[in-house]
């Protein structure tokens, strides 16, 4: 290893190979690699030092300190780096929805570009011809997740010097539609839907489907008992992430689940500890144990069916139980999804009186959100107030 200019070049050769490589600082203290591609050591160092005065003159210019990559090979690097960060596990869990931003939509239109290059009037043909690929308007929720994720291709470029951080880039759209608010169900739906699993749980015309029923049934009850959002929360929760907890002679059940706004602690509904129950029960690795021995202790899924199969969603399985209950859409026509649990039990916790600072806190999200989801319910919440 050779120490050139100050230590801001270093030369060095690999294993196996004659050939010396050289690192050199950039001034935003970010390290470059490159080959010299030569044998000898006085012509790698010459080459070693034009590259460091090459790449700190094209930095003196606002250029990219090194010859230019592509679009698609900044955005590639950045799906490698976002990858890593979750599988060490230090990384978001929005991480996932970039990589499919970027996989999906950045890389067939930007492609062979550059980010140096790329002007306000291509941001703008760019989410033309996104919007006719999504076949539709994305809401602001989706924008922002696109804007980061572009945001997060722009940083990785200019920290890896292929872009240096004087070129101004531009920026991605923010503003979209407002979201809308899932269809609910009214207390006497929701009635008619218990009722109705009772049979339901017990057909199928596969043994999957016979074994993943009574799942289905268990998973709809606990999502309206404790106002989880369904996928992430919900699907990773496990038994030890279950426990009892005491207050004034009373006993909770207490739950801790991860996901978009990260950990939390919610209380569940006491009808929630029957659910428990007839998972426990079913499941034949751990019925053999008390409940009590398996809350808070046992690392393993709660959602898992007789034979201990987790289904990979219950999206699909939960359309078709709506559809046999009569129930897919709302009086005005809008399709109920699983997040129309979660937006039952707001609804339902809110009518009761429950402190809108207190539900915030419960299912994961903001006061703003709830203010701007469920305004509609405030004067009916102070009715008798008002009236």
């Amino acid at each position: 290893m050779h120490l050139l200019r100050d230590g801001e070049v270093v030369l060095y050769r690999r294993k196996r190979s004659r050939v010396w490589q050289c690192r050199y600082k950039l001034t935003n203290g970010a390290w470059q690699r490159q080959s010299t591609h030569k044998t000898a050591l006085e012509h790698a160092v010459r080459v070693a030092c034009d590259m460091y005065d090459e790449a700190r003159f094209r930095q003196r210019l606002g250029l990219a300190a090194v010859a230019a990559k592509t679009f698609a090979d900044i955005a590639a690097i950045t799906v490698v780096e976002l990858r890593n960060d979750l599988a060490a596990g230090t990384g978001k869990k929005i991480y996932a929805d970039y990589i499919q931003v970027i996989e999906k939509y950045f890389i067939p239109f930007f492609g062979d570009r550059h980010l140096q290059n790329i002007k306000h009037t291509d941001i703008a043909d760019f989410e033309r011809w996104r919007n006719a690929k999504m076949g539709r308007l994305p809401k602001s929720s989706t924008l922002m997740n696109i804007a980061s994720a572009f945001s997060r291709v722009c940083t990785t470029a200019i920290e890896r010097g292929y872009v240096s951080e004087r070129v101004p880039l531009p920026k991605m759209s923010r503003r979209g539609a407002k979201g809308t608010t899932r269809p609910a169900f009214a207390p006497e739906e929701i009635a008619q839907l218990r009722v109705f699993m009772q049979q339901w749980e017990q057909g199928g015309k596969t043994d999957i489907d016979r074994l993943n029923r009574p799942l289905m049934c268990d998973y709809v009850n606990f999502l309206l008992l404790t106002g989880m959002r369904h996928g992430t929360e919900a699907h990773n929760i496990k038994w030890k992430h279950c426990e009892w907890y005491e207050s004034e002679g009373v006993r909770y059940l207490r739950v801790w689940v991860s996901g978009k706004t990260g950990g939390r602690y919610l209380i569940a509904k006491h009808e929630a500890v029957a659910v428990l129950v007839r998972l426990h029960a079913a499941q034949k690795d751990i019925a053999g144990q008390a409940l009590d021995a398996v809350l808070g202790r046992v690392n393993h899924y709660i959602f898992r069916n007789a034979a201990g199969m987790r289904p990979k969603r219950f999206n699909g399985m939960f359309t078709r139980l709506v559809r046999d209950a009569g129930l897919t859409t709302n009086g005005v026509g809008e399709r109920r999804t699983l997040y129309s649990l979660r937006h039952t039990y707001a609804t339902a916790e809110l009518l009761a009186g429950t402190d809108i600072h207190t539900l915030a806190k419960q299912m994961g999200t903001s006061v703003r959100m709830l203010e701007q989801h469920y305004s509609k319910l405030t004067a009916t919440m102070a009715a008798g107030k008002l009236a």
